[in-house]
């Protein structure tokens, strides 16, 4: 069967009753396939886009509006990943009729696409954008990644200069993202945007290594530590958000 990817997506999972991925309480739909090669990925399971399975755009619809007295006002709707703009006419038309029942739409995104016009559009219907700095140096997010920053770093331009709300998140990961230099240069980065609402460092941890096992992969980060709390408040004092 041929799906029309406006109306169908590919999913990997659903949860209901989310709390970390944006403000309140959120419906959060976890999208298939993802084109970056992260070491550090605690869903290996969401790379292959060949994986998971088609639902309807009245489904995943009809299933978040049994939850709207849960989720609304003051939560609503996060999609993530995977990388969900890789579905992005599938996004614009679910994002249009949760906009049409006032509902707050979330995205979590690396930011690593193009500024097309069908992502223009959906992020004019997006009320806040979890933004994946993967790392402000380039050499080094290609090396941990797989993939330049600068289309992540124009994305966050954009954003800013449309005045669209950010988190903005980076995974700390010792001997990879928690150099000095670096933190002062993403310090450096986020000053110059005017939308962004909240800065979350995120401790590495390697809860997601029995994924890669599982599907026969070797685990990138296998031995390197964990980031513990202080390692987390150190980052954030170089941030300037302790």
């Amino acid at each position: 069967m041929d799906y029309d990817l406006r109306y169908y997506a590919k999913v990997h999972s659903i949860e209901s009753f989310g709390t970390v991925d944006g403000p309140g309480i959120r419906f959060v739909l976890f999208l298939q396939g993802c084109h970056l090669k992260c070491k550090y990925c605690h869903n290996r399971d969401t790379w292959d886009i060949k994986a998971g399975n088609y639902a309807s755009l009245d489904d995943i619809f009809n299933k978040i509006m049994r939850y709207k007295n849960y989720i609304h006002p003051n939560g609503g709707v996060t999609v993530t990943g995977g990388e969900p703009l890789l579905q992005v006419n599938f996004l614009i038309e679910l994002f249009s009729k949760l906009k049409e029942e006032g509902i707050h739409t979330c995205i979590d995104t690396s930011g690593m696409v193009s500024l097309t016009d069908d992502i223009k559009k959906l992020l004019s219907l997006t009320d806040l954008v979890l933004l994946d700095i993967k790392h402000i140096d380039d050499e080094k997010c290609k090396d941990l990644v797989g993939f330049s920053n600068k289309l992540e770093l124009a994305f966050a331009r954009y954003l800013s200069d449309n005045n669209i709300p950010v988190w903005v998140r980076q995974v700390l990961i010792p001997g990879y993202t928690d150099d000095e230099e670096d933190l002062i240069k993403l310090r450096d980065f986020l000053s110059t945007l005017n939308n962004v609402k909240k800065v979350e460092i995120l401790p590495y941890h390697n809860l997601g290594k029995h994924k890669w096992t599982k599907l026969g992969y070797k685990y990138e980060l296998d031995g390197v530590k964990q980031a513990t709390n202080k390692d987390v408040q150190r980052a954030k004092k170089i941030l300037g958000i302790a």
